[in-house]
This record gives structure tokens, sequence and C-alpha cells, in this order.
């Protein structure tokens, strides 16, 4: 089988792609309509990585097919540019992180282009250029003058050593990732984005996008609302307070929590280690010096590494205050433990370990108080309460026998109503559980040498109608569980309420929900089950809260926040967006620091405010970055007063970058404003955004945010009505590339697949192929690398470029060729054409590939790229076992232009060339070229299965024409052997037919 040069095709057909600006955009096509396929604009690391082409190579299928179908298609690239990357090379390796950047942005465009991806190279967009970063400048300034942008001081990694801020990506374990020292959290004035002023706007404005589940999910999560109370507790001093402090003496302590129906529960109470109280009152805490020792290692810990649930809880008490608890008046103990941030609601949480598990396992390592005050609910749906009888509440005990040897579970099955249940009774007055279950246990069993292990948590409460009672019950039931140490028991009574029971040890499998009666045993097994107990935190009856015993947790909350003068509150977890950096290599903050004045905004007409060359990129020992060492830079004439200022020396987040870089791909080259309002609204909103789902709750979050306050400063024009709030109409994530082995590529495993070498081996179609068909685009998942899988791609590939050489389609193509001049010609072409239909196969390869085209439209617009591959190797299988004419293939072609794009382009060339070797007039790009449709009649079968009843019952079935009558069915059904006989020789009474389904025989 000969093989395509794919180094001498790809090279050709990717300058004569940039030569005819194949894939330049207009922002408008005379009918045609506008559509936007934006992905997530690489960093210029200096080498395209295999996760790269996914990201990149296979979105544009999707592009190509738009296209295609008629489409005018914007599919953009550029560089996010700035970033921490570059600052490393210029500090460990003496280099200018501009010149870095843009030589490997030089060599990026290289390897961009080699993957023949469609995109618009007249676009490009380098967030590092002035021309960009200048309108970057000019938007946060709008933002500052409406006051969305604000400087304030927030916890801030610092490493010790380097004397420097730290972004949460360069702390490794909790150590700096440069010098290693470990770090600490400190204090310092930042620049952030009022982002929480979005956080409604940014959930509600989910629920309008054509976007998966889990990615909206997922950043409703992040943003993390939450209905509760505001509660305050008043905290009770045992010593003095700070000097001159006498409001202290009446200090309070504000909460929220979204269970304000627990607050009888809470024991004790958490303050986070920065929580202002602590300094405030450190006169009246008899430990401070252990507290002040606890504060500082809280300080070496990033918020990440003090809120992981494996995490071991750790915390002090603060020894001469107390809080009291507003809803019972009882005084609880008050502790700080990293586990509470300070940056996160209140800085305080109530604890209430019972009913929340990060406080239970505290409260179990610190043995402090544990109080059920909501446990489950149910109705018995077997023996549900009646109307028409008595009720009574009783407190009860729930006795669980195991047999450890036998492995069996102790029951009394009660003959005379047919049930089996636990052993179970009243708990008398003065009686503890385990009391009234050895008790029980004596009076029902007999069995005396039994061995308590545990109560199985709270209580459950149960509501059913008790037969040997005739009445209905409430019961509060705490379950207790023994174990059996050997089987010596005592003679019991068989009258009274033991006469007509039973008592057995059944298997596990029997003491189930379902066999036994008690409605209870679910919550019993589950705690069985986890071999420990854990704190109940789901709704049901309130007990042991005061007068609100027995009423429901839904409605008990805001009674109980009424009843202590609390507030109804809604919380974020959304925190506002820090975007102070302390480096070089970023965009400088348009801000002036005058010492009249103060913050003042940077002069439009100043924009841009450029990077200054310096030569030292190492940050200050203040904890500045190194800008401020730019003396000539630094010092400039405040703009509102004209006396000495100094500039504002942090620069900006990347990802204030990569927020609105898709508006600039609108319009790249205006110098007046950031995008024309027109064009804009030509484009916007994006119609798919392809990335990655890392990205899902930072970048796509914070994009989402900076439109949506573009769109209400009125920055995005007078298109705001046509645009809305929202930047992307549709999402998609990606899966991740693995290596061979299985595992994320990395240079130590050994296991980094270089697309490069790839590409000189296979072709870059074979590698873009190869990555569509690796697993589900659109899906969540990790797909291993498979050497063996590209050579099948690559071997796919040459058998369709073997097909392009047959006689039959350089024959058929000489014709047309003739035919476009004159009419003899377009005789002879018909006659042929009609000879190589008419052969055996041709017809079912036509619907073969009307059913193929079908199924690859389909599959593109889902991101099922794999199963589009699939079917065209299937079809691909038919086209070698068949005679192919030159429109089938061609048809073929085009449907596998946006997977190969070289290779199809290759193919078409050569097909549409004339016998003398010269182009056929007219001709045009594959990727011009109108996508095939399919035709729906021809997806219809000529045969399908009769189904053949007699009486109803299928006797058999065969192959009929899709059009057969109901005679000629009638006919070919009496004359097959196995209706024969099953007829037996009878006479058909009636027959009904049911065309393209069944025919039934009545005898």
């Amino acid at each position: 089988m000969a093989s395509f040069d794919h180094k001498k095709i790809e090279k050709r057909w990717q300058k004569e792609w940039e030569k005819k600006k194949l894939y330049k955009t207009a922002d408008s096509e005379k009918g045609s309509d506008n559509y936007y396929a934006l992905i997530e604009f690489p960093y210029p690391s200096g080498n395209l990585h295999t996760g790269h082409w996914y990201a990149f190579a296979v979105p544009d299928i999707l592009a190509r097919k738009k296209r295609m179908e008629g489409k005018n298609i914007l599919f953009p690239i550029g560089f996010d540019a700035f970033g921490l990357p570059a600052e490393n090379a210029a500090i460990k390796r003496g280099l200018n992180p501009k010149k870095w950047t843009y030589e490997n942005i030089d060599y990026m465009k290289k390897q961009l282009k080699s993957m023949g991806a469609s995109f618009d190279w007249s676009r490009e967009v380098i967030t590092a250029d002035p021309e960009y970063y200048k309108w970057t400048q000019c938007i946060f300034l709008q933002f500052f003058k409406k006051g969305l942008a604000y400087r304030a001081e927030t916890a801030v990694n610092w490493c010790p050593k380097d004397k420097t801020v730290l972004a949460n990506e360069q702390v490794v374990g909790g150590h700096c990732e440069r010098c290693g020292s470990e770090i600490v959290q400190k204090n310092m004035k930042q620049w952030m984005l009022r982002i929480t002023d979005y956080a409604e706007k940014l959930l509600s404005g989910l629920d309008k996008l054509n976007w998966k589940e889990e990615i909206k999910e997922a950043q409703r999560n992040w943003i993390g609302k939450s209905e509760g109370a505001e509660i305050e507790f008043e905290i009770q001093l045992g010593g003095p307070t700070a000097k001159g402090r006498t409001d202290l003496q009446k200090s309070r302590i504000k909460v929220f929590t979204t269970r304000p129906d627990t607050l009888f529960g809470a024991t004790y109470m958490v303050l986070a280690p920065e929580h202002q109280l602590i300094s405030n009152l450190q006169f009246s805490i008899s430990n401070y010096a252990e507290v002040k020792d606890y504060i500082e290692k809280a300080k070496r810990k990033t918020p990440l590494q003090r809120q992981q649930e494996t995490k071991e809880k750790t915390g002090i008490e603060l020894k001469g205050i107390k809080a009291i608890n507003p809803a019972t008046k009882e005084e609880i103990s008050v502790w700080i433990a990293d586990y509470v941030l300070g940056g996160y609601g209140t800085g305080a949480i109530m604890a209430v370990p019972a009913h929340d598990e990060r406080d239970f396992e505290f409260a179990s390592k610190f043995n402090l108080t544990v109080k059920h005050v909501v446990i489950p609910s149910v109705v018995d749906h077997v023996n549900p309460p009646r109307a028409d009888k008595p009720s009574k509440t009783r407190i009860n005990v729930h006795a669980l026998v195991y047999d450890p040897v036998k492995k069996k579970y102790l029951i009394i099955r009660n003959k005379k109503f047919g049930w089996d249940t636990v052993v179970i009774g009243g708990v008398e007055e003065g009686e503890e559980p385990v009391g009234a279950a050895l008790r029980e246990l004596l009076e029902e069993t007999g069995y005396v040498d039994l061995e308590f292990k545990r109560i199985l948590g709270g209580p459950a409460k149960a509501a059913y109608f008790a037969k040997h009672k005739d009445e209905n019950r409430i019961a509060i039931t705490t379950a207790v569980y023994f174990e059996l140490k050997s089987d010596k028991h005592v003679a019991i009574a068989e009258d009274g309420e033991n006469e007509g029971n039973e008592i057995l040890w059944i298997d596990a499998k029997d003491f189930v929900p379902g066999k036994m009666v008690n409605s209870e045993l679910p919550y019993w097994l589950e705690r069985l089950k986890a071999g420990k107990d854990f704190a109940y935190s789901g709704s049901g009856a309130l007990i042991n809260s005061g007068k609100f015993d027995g009423t429901d947790s839904e409605s008990a909350g805001k009674a109980i926040t009424e009843f202590v003068g609390g507030e109804i509150k809604t919380q974020y977890k959304l925190r506002d967006w820090v975007i102070s950096r302390q480096r070089y290599w970023g965009v400088p903050i348009p801000i002036i620091h005058c010492p009249k004045c103060g913050v003042v905004a940077a002069a439009d007409k100043d924009l841009p405010i450029k990077l200054p060359e310096i030569k030292d990129y190492l940050p200050t020992g203040e904890g500045k970055s190194p800008l401020a060492k730019a003396e000539k830079w630094l010092k400039v004439k405040c703009p509102k007063c004209g006396n000495n200022a100094e500039r504002e020396t942090d620069t900006l987040d990347t990802f204030v970058d990569s927020s609105w870089y898709f508006l600039r791909y609108t319009d790249p080259k205006n110098k007046k404003t950031f995008a024309d309002a027109k064009k804009m609204s030509a484009w916007m909103p994006v119609d798919l955004y392809s990335g990655g789902a890392e990205h899902t709750t930072m970048h796509l979050l914070y994009s989402r945010f900076w439109y949506k306050a573009m769109f209400d400063l009125g920055l995005l024009g007078g298109s705001t009505a046509k645009l809305g709030d929202e930047p992307y109409k549709e999402r998609r994530n990606r899966g991740i590339i693995l290596g061979p082995d299985g595992q994320k590529m990395s240079k130590s495993k050994g296991n980094v697949i270089d697309p490069d070498e790839y590409v000189a081996k296979f072709g870059s179609d074979t590698v873009r192929m190869y990555l569509a068909f690796i697993g589900p685009y659109n899906e969540a998942g990790s797909y291993p690398w498979d050497p063996h899988g590209i050579l099948g791609i690559r071997r796919f590939l040459d058998r369709v470029w073997n097909i392009a050489s047959t006689k039959n389609l350089t024959k058929a193509q000489a014709l047309q060729d003739l035919a476009q001049r004159d009419g003899a010609s377009r005789a002879i072409l018909q006659q042929e054409n009609m000879r190589v239909l008419e052969k055996p196969g041709a017809e079912t390869l036509a619907r073969a590939l009307n059913k193929t085209i079908k199924q690859v439209s389909e599959n593109i617009e889902d991101f099922k790229f794999n199963t589009a591959i699939s079917a065209m190797m299937i079809f691909l299988n038919e086209m070698e076992k068949n005679p192919v004419d030159r429109d089938l293939f061609q048809k073929f072609l085009r449907i596998l232009a946006p997977f190969a794009p070289h290779l199809t382009e290759e193919i078409w060339n050569k097909l549409r060339k004339s016998a003398q070797g010269r182009p056929a007039s007219g001709w045009k790009s594959i990727h011009l070229e109108p996508w095939p449709e399919f035709d729906p009649k021809m997806l219809e079968e000529d045969n399908f299965d009769l189904i053949v009843q007699i009486n109803g019952k299928t006797r058999d079935k065969f192959s009929a024409p899709i059009n057969i009558s109901q005679s000629e069915a009638e006919r070919l059904t009496l004359a097959r052997e196995k209706v024969k006989l099953a007829l037996e020789n009878k006479q058909p009474r009636k027959i009904i037919f049911v065309p393209k389904r069944l025919i039934n025989i009545v005898v």
C-alpha cells in the first residue's frame, strides 16, 4: 500500500493557505451568519506539548465544519504572555523576560501553523504588547473610578527568606517553591476587585447558559451561596481587659450559621487565629503565651492546608474567657483552631459537634460535650399511624445484640402479628439507655453475659401504629449495641408481653430494612457499618431545645433566630479577587500614590504605563515588586495636584489579562478603544468556548465577572441590548492526555510525548486525528497516549490516499473536465456514472455514505469526534469493497476535511485538475466547499424483519421488502415451514397485518 508524503503535502498547503489568507475573517459576509469559536489562548512557555495540540487542533474540527456549512467563522489565536515562568527564567538564568517571552512566541507560532488549524492570524493578540495592556489599564481605571477596584489589607503568603509575596501556585507543601523556606501568612495591602458584589448575578446567570451541568455546579460551589443566620454570643471575661479598653467588658462574637436550628446544641465556640478579639482580650486570656505560639504556627500554613479534610484537628482553649449560648444561657468554652479561616464569614463559628463532622472530630479529640438537638424523623409506612387511634409519646431503647462467633443478630419474632424486631422497650424515669437495654434483654431474652460496645449515635424519632398496644406511638429511640460473650442466660416468663414471642438468631443478610419491622433500623446499620460515631448533619425533629422540642428543623431555624435576636442572612464563600502581584513581568497597575491626594488614577493620556527596562528582577525586601527599584520610572508628578508622587509598583494578576481578550479579538488593531461597539455586536457573545476543566472556577468565573462589570458600566457601547451580560453562550471542557503508562506526563517519569516528533514521523493530520480519536472530547476523562493507536490512524489515511489513486476516480475526473467544455462529453460522463452506479454494491455504498454523513455531522456538533472517525473508518471498509464514483468519494473527502485538512486538500486538488494538468476553472479549497447534506429518505432501509405471530405469540420472522403488501406478506408467511408446523393444518380465521412490523395469524 502506497503512503503519502505528509511533509511535502503539509508544507505546500500551509504555505498556500497563508498566501491566500484562506482563514482571514471579515466582520460580516453576505448570506452568512457569524459564528465565534474560541479556544483558551496559550502561555508562551517555549514549546507546544501534547496538551496544546489537544486543546487547539481538535476544536479546529468544529470550526472547519461550521465554515463549510456557510458560517462566517471567527477562530482567533493569541498569547497570554505575562506570567511567573518568564520572571523565574529571568531570575534563575539571567534572561530578559520580554526577550524570553517573545522568542518563545515566535517559535510557538511556527509550531501552531504546523498544526494545520484554521486560525485567523490577522487577529492575533499578545497580552504583553503595550497596545493590548493599554486597554487592560484603561478598563481597570474605569473599575477603580466606580469603586469596583480598591486597595485593602489581606492575608498573603510571605517568604521570609526571599522577602516577597508568593502566589498560591508558588507554595508547595507550605514551602516556597523557589528557595524551600517555610512560608508565613502576613497581612499586606493589596489591590482587589469586588467580585463579591456580583455573586448573585454570577449565580443566577448560570441558569440561562447552555453549559454542561457539572461546569455550572462547579461555579455554584465556588461561589458558595449559603442561607442562614447571624447570631451574637456574649463574652464573659475572667480577668482584666487591655488597658483603657472598658468597652471590651461587653464583647460579643458574631457568627454566621446555616443551621440556626442546632443553636441549642452549640457546646463551644471556635475563633480563627486571625480574629481581632484574641489580641484585644489578651490580658484576659490566662494562657496567652500558648495561644500566641499557636497563632504563629498557623501563619505558616496556607488556607488550603488549614482546611484539608484529612488534617488532624488542632486548637487551643482561650482560658479565662467564656461565651454565653444565647439559646440556653449556658457558659461554653472558647477556642482558636486553624480550620476556621479569618477571611470567611465572621472568622468565628458556633460549634455543634453532634451535627457537624469537623466540630465532632474536634470535640472528640478534646473531650468536649456532644449534645444532640436534631434527630432523624421517620414514619413507618408499613404500619403508619392511624387517624382513629390515640397517640402516645415514649422514650424507647433498641438493644442490638451481635454474636461475633456465629456472626448472627438477636431478634424477637412475634408470631401473633407476624413481625421480626430488635429487643425494644421503654426507658423508665431515672434510667440511662444502657441500663434500660440490659433490663429489656434480661426480661425478653434471658441473656446475661453481654458486653456493652457503644451507643449508636443520637436518638431517632419514629411514628407508627403499635398493633400490640392498639395505639399510635411516637417513639424517641436510642440504639445500644452489645456483643454476646456466651450463651449464659436465665429463664424468662412466657406469659404477658413475651407470650407468642420467639427468640431467634439471624444472618446479617436478613437483619435489614424490609425484613425487620423497625423503621429506625437504617440509621442504626449506617452507624454500625461506620464502626465509629459521627455527626448527624441531616434534618429532622428537635430535642433538647426547650420550647422548640418536637418542631421540625426546617421551620425551627427561623423561629430560633428570632428567639435569640439574630438576623436571617445570605452569605457567599466567594472572596474578593486579589489582583496584586509583587512581580515585574505583568501589567503595571495605573495608580499614583500622592502624599497629599492619596491614591490617584493615572491620566488616560499617559496610558499605557509601560514596563521599564530593569536589570534586577528580584523583589525588594519589603515585599514590593522589582519595579520599586526603577527610580526614574517610579518618580512621577501627581496628575491631580502636580506634586511629587510615586507609581504603584504592583502588577496585575495574569487572570486580569485573560478576562477580556475575547473582546479584543473582535477589533485587535483599534487604537481608539479596546473594541468598536459594532464589531463587538457582530461577534459577541462567543458561540462556543472550549478549554480546560482546571479553569472552570477561576478564569471562567473571573472573565464572566469582568464582562458583567463592563456591561453594567456601559463599556460595551450601545450594543449592550444584543450582547447581554454573559460572554459565552456555550462552554465545553476537554479531558486530559496521559502518558503511555497511564500517568500524568512529567519529565521525571520519562513519559512525556513530544508532538513535534510524531508530526515529523506521521504528519500533522495523523496527530490531530489521533487526538480526536483517543476518547470523548467533551467529557471529563483521562486518556493514555497509545503508540499503536496512532499507527492505526496513519494506516487509515494511507488507505484514503490509495483510493484517490484508483483508475475509476481518475477516469471519472477526466470526463468531468471534458464535460465542462462540451455537451457530448457530458453525455459520456452521465453514461459512465450510470455504469458505476449500476454495478453491484453501488447503491449500498451510497446509502452507507448518506448514513455516515449524518453521523459525522451530529458527532462533530456533540464533540464526539472519536465516534465520527469510527463511522468514517467503517465507511472506508465499504468503499474498498465496492466501486466508487467520483461524486461519492468527493462527498466523503468533504466530511474528512475538518479532521485531515492537508491530505484532503491535496487529494481534492489532484481530482480537480484537468487532464492537461491545469487547474479546473472555478477551483477553490475543499475547506470552502459546502458541507454535504444527507438525504433522510435514503436513511430508510429497503428491508425489515417481519415478525410472524400465531394467536399473538411470536413463532417466526423473516426479511421482507419495506413496502410489501398485505397479500404478498400473507403468501410468503403461509409458505414458511415454521409457520406450517405451528398451524398444525388449522385454517386461519383472521390475519392481522401491521405494515413494517408484524403479521398475526388468528386460528
